[in-house]
């Protein structure tokens, strides 16, 4: 698993390029607390990078889901949409959002490694 990360706490899984998995990251969790609802994107729907492509919501508030680079949604998580709380439980891995075609890879150039996003969560 590559895994990047965003300044806004998102995660993508790039070890496959052509079909990177997003999701938000633990300390993004952290911070909502019980996932109540999420708003995924239609399959088959563009964005470029930084656009929001989804919402969360908890029992504290509402945030917006942004797209870590510009592709087409190829597949969304219906059993996160069935089961919030797996945004909780399991973000890293069953609490996944949906999978992206990617359509600039240079895109993960702006994106932060472990390390970065590391000290960016000590240092906010």
């Amino acid at each position: 698993m590559t895994i990047l990360y965003t300044a806004d706490h998102e995660w993508i899984d790039t070890t496959e390029p052509t079909a990177a998995i997003v999701g938000i990251t633990v300390h993004a969790q952290d911070a909502l607390g019980d996932v109540v609802f999420v708003e995924l994107p239609e399959v088959g729907a563009s964005f470029t990078q930084g656009d929001v492509a989804g919402v969360v919501e908890s029992v504290k508030a509402a945030a917006d889901l942004y797209m870590p680079v510009s592709g087409e949604v190829i597949e969304v998580n219906e059993a996160l949409r069935a089961d919030p709380s797996l945004a909780n439980s399991d973000p890293l891995a069953s609490g996944w959002f949906f999978k992206v075609k990617v359509s600039d890879a240079s895109q993960f150039g702006d994106l932060m490694d472990g390390v970065a996003y590391d000290a960016l969560v000590k240092n906010s």
